[in-house]
């Protein structure tokens, strides 16, 4: 069994994809993210850095007492060595998916979340900070957009690169944009969703309807912007 501490969000559904797809036995403990679940000393024991997703694995790789992983993409290459699957066996093919895997953690997933913020949660956005992350998210596009027009899936493959950066391309929409305009991006889109762990893992609802989804402008109270981005927020991170 693998406990999965879940939020709704792109990283969140990255994870439940890849429990889907890998067929492993989990349960969903869902966090309330402005209510500030994810800073409590009892859940930085599983993920030191206070982030949601992260898992603990009751039947680890090895054996032992049960085992915490965070941060999405170590979490995605230990579900997939424990299983064998969508990390390619082969040295060139493996290390061809680690490096869109990193690109996505490094890149498309940070880039496109400084985008998010700028454009749904700050109050008094300034043009410049909306201008430069919304720019680097569709320089990556084009990234993107430009490596699957020379292959179906990111490593060649149907691999954890792939599941990694799906959810967070379907989120494009929050920051106006349309996948449309990237039509390698479009196709791949609509190739990896309609995989039935997809449809099934990248549709897994919160149990709450705090964090709307789409390009709604979110309106927090001081305690939410505490917990999400404030003083609650650094003082979790030396309890």
């Amino acid at each position: 069994m693998i406990d999965l501490h879940f939020v709704a969000t792109p990283n969140g559904h990255k994870i439940s994809i890849m429990l889907l797809e890998t067929g492993l036995e989990h349960r969903l403990i869902h966090y309330r993210l402005l209510d500030g679940d994810h800073l409590t000393p009892a859940f930085r024991e599983i993920s030191p850095n206070n982030r949601v997703p992260a898992i603990v694995d009751h039947d680890p790789i090895g054996g032992g007492a049960p085992y915490p992983v965070f941060e999405t993409g170590a979490i995605l290459i230990y579900l997939a060595e424990k299983t064998g699957r969508f990390l390619p066996a082969d040295p060139r093919g493996r290390h061809l998916a680690i490096q869109w895997l990193m690109w996505q953690m490094a890149g498309l997933g940070p880039m496109h979340g400084q985008a998010h913020h700028f454009i749904r949660y700050c109050p008094e956005p300034s043009d410049y900070a909306v201008s430069r992350y919304r720019n680097e998210a569709l320089r990556l596009l084009r990234v993107m957009n430009r490596r699957l027009g020379e292959a179906d899936y990111l490593a060649g493959e149907y691999s954890i690169a792939d599941i990694a950066c799906w959810s967070w391309i379907r989120a494009t929409r929050a920051i106006d944009v349309d996948i449309a305009d990237y039509p390698h991006i479009q196709a791949w889109f609509d190739r990896v969703g309609e995989r039935p762990a997809v449809l099934e893992g990248g549709h897994v609802p919160a149990d709450n309807q705090q964090l709307r989804p789409g390009s709604v402008k979110m309106s927090l109270t001081a305690q939410q912007w505490s917990n999400m981005f404030g003083e609650n927020m650094l003082q979790a991170a030396e309890r």
